[in-house]
Formats: C-alpha cells, structure tokens, sequence
C-alpha cells in the first residue's frame, strides 16, 4: 500500500546508459518519460550516455547541480559486465542510500525472472537534495520498477528530501 502524501508534480531527469542505444531504439528511457509524464511528473531533461564511469558521472554531477531538478532516474548499467559501471556512477555520489528500493526491485523481479535477479545491482539513494534511482535497462524492469516501486512514492521521497 503506499504511503499516504498529496500527489506533486516532480521535476525529473532521465538518464539512459548504454554503448548501444540511440534515441531511435531507447526504448526504456522512453518508457520511463511516458510513465513519468502518464504519473503527472514533468520530465525536464532527459539523455543517453555511453556506460562509461566518466561520462556517468559528469552527467550527474551537472544534474544533481541543477536547481530546477528534484529526481533523477537512470537505467541501463547495473549488471555484472565489465562495462557495466553506472552501479559505481551512481554509488558513488548517493549520500544517503535507500536500500529498501534495491532489495524490494530484486524480490519483485525474483518472482518474475527467478535467481538470476540477483544478478541486478539496482540502487536508490539522495544526493544533492534530490532522489537519484538506478534501474536496469530492460523495459520490464524498468516497468517494474517504475509502477510498483517509484511511481507510488516519488512525491513522497522528493517530498521529504526537499529542505
């Protein structure tokens, strides 16, 4: 059940890391907006990076740097491939984390995707004053974690991390 909280419109940045995907064919960052926008939030900015710690990392500093910003959801990164380093991106920079989200994504996909959910390195925290979540890039986890994670609590988290 989610937490009781008057709906707000949020401010978010949508951030897409991958070697391989084009506007054309992000189909997960895409996903994330219409659900954001479908939510009542307002997506301000949105990009696709290459899975590069560097590149990760300068995105989100210029973001969490940004007053008009209140969240920030990133996708793609979080698995166990060498190139896989938004985990550490993002890691890195939360000051506060939320655990709850990682483990409560990884119980929820375990019970559509079996083990090998595990294997997922999803992440949520503040940082900045903002709320900075790290999906996987799949659209199914993405959808996953979008409607029954995020969606129901964004305006609540932002809510408690505004000062």
């Amino acid at each position: 059940m989610a937490h009781a909280h008057p709906a707000q419109s949020i401010a978010c940045a949508v951030l897409t890391a991958s070697d391989t995907r084009t506007a054309e064919t992000d189909t997960s960052g895409a996903r994330i907006r219409v659900l954001l926008t479908d939510a009542g939030h307002r997506v301000v900015t949105s990009a696709i990076e290459r899975d590069d710690p560097v590149r990760i990392g300068a995105r989100l500093d210029e973001w969490l740097h940004t007053p008009a910003l209140e969240a920030i959801i990133v996708n793609g990164g979080t698995g166990l491939a060498p190139r896989d380093t938004t985990f550490e991106a993002v890691a890195a920079r939360l000051e506060k984390r939320i655990d709850g989200f990682g483990e409560l994504f990884r119980m929820l996909s375990f019970h559509e995707i079996g083990p090998a959910a595990m294997l997922s390195r999803a992440v949520a925290g503040v940082a900045c004053g903002k709320v900075v979540a790290s999906l996987p890039g799949s659209t199914a986890a993405v959808e996953l974690a979008m409607n029954r994670l995020l969606l129901p609590e964004l305006s609540h988290m932002v809510g408690l991390v505004r000062p």
